[in-house]
């Protein structure tokens, strides 16, 4: 009952999707897909952004309809958000992907400098390797993906991060982070590692006008990829508490007596004066969207 009741929320939600089809897409990501394509052949390395909740859901469309980058290795899946989705299946896909898509994945917490580190060195490894026989060579990276799947958050680790390593001086950079998707306008260059130098070129979020099913839409609202002023809060609203009760972990509340009840509002109730108190979260979908949105796709 609660599986079909999310696959009737998924369904009223896609059908509002495609009410307003491509009103997301306007004219800045138009152009900025333009820029991303002319700029393809001329980096050295593509980090591919995705949100480790919804990997298939977040793929960056334009580098499916153009795929030589995967033979000659020049790609990189990046899944971020890691410590907010499921690990056990956030390996599945990490699995799969690298079997079917023979391009290397990385899992990510942008809020992490031990996990920026490691991304900062698997790209030096990389550009070292693609670079091999240059002396004193520069790498180039294009960071590409959805709007709010973290590049900016990203970018701005790695550049902090790799410009202390390196002892050098002179004020950092910083790319605009929101919680609202499409903050991002144009494309920006940041150094982030010497010996070798590697500069990232840091793009706007860019959502095809048309989604690859009908299952991505709704999972792409849920996790702030899509303008909220698009659509009705209730509608999405409605999706995610459906999508929360199908899920095996939650179904044990539903046999909760009047105390559990009672004990489960003095919880809730305290979570949110903490909330209140902190006025902030670390992530503005932590607090609202489930663990593994995709576990079924595989």
């Amino acid at each position: 009952m609660a599986a079909a009741a999310a696959e009737a929320a998924s369904r009223r939600l896609g059908a509002a999707l495609r009410g307003i089809s491509g009103a997301w897409y306007g004219r800045h990501m138009a152009a900025a897909e333009r820029a991303i394509r002319t700029r393809l052949p001329l980096v050295d390395l593509v980090l591919e952004v995705r949100d480790a909740r919804v990997p298939a859901s977040s793929a960056f469309e334009p580098l499916r309809r153009r795929s030589p980058l995967e033979p000659d290795g020049r790609q990189v899946v990046v899944l971020n958000k890691a410590d907010l989705a499921d690990p056990s299946e956030t390996e599945k896909w990490m699995t799969y992907m690298e079997k079917q898509r023979t391009c290397p994945c990385i899992t990510v917490n942008s809020h992490s400098r031990e996990s920026i580190k490691e991304l900062l060195n698997a790209v030096r490894s990389r550009i070292r390797e693609i670079k091999r026989g240059e002396s004193d060579c520069t790498g180039t990276v294009l960071l590409v993906g959805i709007p709010n799947v973290g590049k900016s958050a990203i970018v701005n680790a790695m550049h902090q991060i790799g410009r202390i390593g390196a002892a050098e001086k002179g004020k950092l950079k910083h790319a605009i982070v929101s919680s609202h998707p499409g903050e991002t306008r144009d494309i920006s260059g940041y150094k982030v590692a010497s010996h070798p130098n590697i500069y990232v070129l840091d793009t706007p979020g860019v959502l095809s006008p048309r989604f690859a099913n009908d299952d991505s839409g709704p999972r792409l609202a849920l996790t702030g990829a899509i303008k909220g002023s698009l659509l009705d809060e209730y509608d999405i609203a409605q999706f995610l508490l459906a999508v929360v009760n199908s899920r095996e972990e939650y179904r044990r509340w539903e046999n909760l007596n009047g105390a559990g009840d009672t004990n489960s509002n003095d919880n809730a109730n305290t979570s949110r004066s903490h909330s209140k108190k902190r006025q902030y979260v670390s992530d503005h979908t932590q607090v609202s969207v489930s663990k593994g949105l995709e576990l079924n796709v595989l």
